[in-house]
């Protein structure tokens, strides 16, 4: 990859990365919302921990889906139409929510339907904003660990202000209310992103957002499902990915079962309700981008492995454990921070280390099968988050959740082909841009 272009089109790229940066944060924040407001819903019309695992469920389970299919649309339809198109279909699903609460009636079907059409574009979405930004942030001259980070960031800071505001949103005027300024929030997202693109397709890579073009912008005349194959076929050749999606899977499983279902059940239960939880989503978020920012100074000089791994313990297992111990709201905001804290680093080493070994044309596809990858165990963490909540109890599953986490997140250390996720020189990563899809990168 080459930067082309003078001081003008610089500044172009830098406008333009701002405006990808801020549609992605928007369109975060509805999912931030969403996230609060569906399982409220569900308990203020007399949902058990059950149901509310029900419906995070069917609002995860298409981001599975959506993944492994939408992967190859994002390089076909091109970056930009598919962002716009997803935040407009998430838009349109969630107003139809509260509208029909407030109309006909919404029963538990017709919701967990909605949430699941909701979320059915969200990974395409997120997607195509990932992969428009290599090539913008070199020619903006920022890192590529830079430009990972506040794409992550980004999404910190939509958890920062989308928990604040869901929080006093349901507490004051209820879920129903919250579900139309998340509506609005996708609408939002893709005006930005229709209004900015033009700007950002200026200094995309070339081909970068043609209908499968290879490198250098040769149109790929192949079947979807030949395209497909082909992203499979890099994700399970490269042993580094496949151990990245396996123990992120783990973690996201997890994750799941504790901010799906436990979190707001422990909140419901313990903590007086959806504005405690609110504060704790929103110290995790802000502490995050704090660490975001942070880590950007120093990503280019620490050990990406060493630094992975303790950041991803750190993220998840001492603040499980307090929740065990039934710890006070002080020392569980005390461990929230710590946590968001020590996240801020893990989705930039990540990011950079996935973008160094994916070839630029098959970033669509093969971005798409590692995110469903790694959400696959998303919707059956959240359901049994909450039939451990009512079975086993909330400070077993937490101390469950603490040392799963705490052992899987440390397995890096081992060494091994986690090794690789080490700093690429530069030659290493223009090889990698020319190399075929089917063959595992070193």
């Amino acid at each position: 990859m080459r930067v082309t272009g003078g001081p003008a089109q610089d500044r172009g790229a830098r406008r333009s990365l701002v405006a990808l940066l801020a549609a992605h944060a928007i369109s975060q924040t509805g999912n931030v919302v969403t996230a609060f407001a569906v399982p409220f819903y569900v308990l203020g019309q007399g949902g058990s921990g059950v149901e509310v695992g029900l419906a995070a469920f069917f609002a995860t389970a298409p981001v599975v889906l959506g993944g492994v299919l939408g992967g190859v649309v994002v390089d076909r339809v091109g970056h930009r139409r598919a962002a716009i198109i997803a935040d407009l279909a998430s838009g349109v699903t969630v107003l139809a929510i509260p509208v029909l609460a407030l109309t006909v009636g919404l029963p538990f079907w017709a919701l967990l339907s909605l949430v699941f059409a909701a979320g059915l574009l969200d990974t395409p979405g997120q997607t195509a904003r990932r992969v428009m930004l290599p090539g913008l942030s070199m020619r903006a001259g920022a890192r590529l660990e830079q430009s990972v980070g506040l794409l992550d960031g980004s999404e910190r800071f939509a958890k920062l202000i989308g928990a604040s505001v869901a929080g006093l949103l349901v507490a004051v005027l209820g879920p129903v209310a919250a579900l139309f300024v998340n509506a609005a929030t996708f609408l939002v997202s893709a005006v930005l992103t229709w209004v900015g693109v033009d700007q950002i397709r200026a200094v995309l890579l070339p081909g970068s957002d043609d209908i499968g073009s290879a490198p250098g912008g040769v149109p790929l005349r192949t079947s979807y499902w030949a395209d497909l194959a082909q992203g499979f076929r890099f994700v399970v050749a490269d042993p580094l990915m496949r151990l990245i999606v396996g123990l992120v899977l783990a973690t996201n499983l997890l994750d799941a079962a504790r901010g799906s279902t436990l979190l707001p059940l422990y909140a419901n239960d313990r903590l007086g309700g959806a504005a405690a939880l609110g504060l704790l989503v929103a110290v995790m978020g802000g502490c995050a981008l704090i660490g975001n920012i942070a880590f950007g100074f120093v990503a280019h000089r620490v050990p990406r492995r060493v630094t992975f791994a303790l950041c991803f313990a750190l993220a998840g297992g001492p603040s499980s454990a307090a929740f065990a111990f039934g710890a006070p709201l002080p020392v569980l905001v005390a461990l929230t921070a710590l946590s968001g804290l020590a996240a801020g680093a893990i989705n930039p080493i990540l990011g950079t280390v996935e973008l160094e070994r994916i070839p630029e044309h098959l970033r669509g596809r093969v971005f798409g099968l590692i995110n469903a990858g790694a959400w696959a165990g998303v919707p059956f963490g959240a359901l049994l988050g909450g039939i451990a909540g009512d079975t086993i109890g909330l400070p077993m599953a937490f101390g469950i959740v603490a040392v799963l986490y705490t052992m899987i997140t440390l397995s890096p250390l081992t060494g091994g082909t986690w090794r690789q996720m080490e700093r690429r020189d530069a030659a290493a990563v223009t090889r990698s841009e020319a190399a075929p899809a089917e063959r595992a990168l070193p």
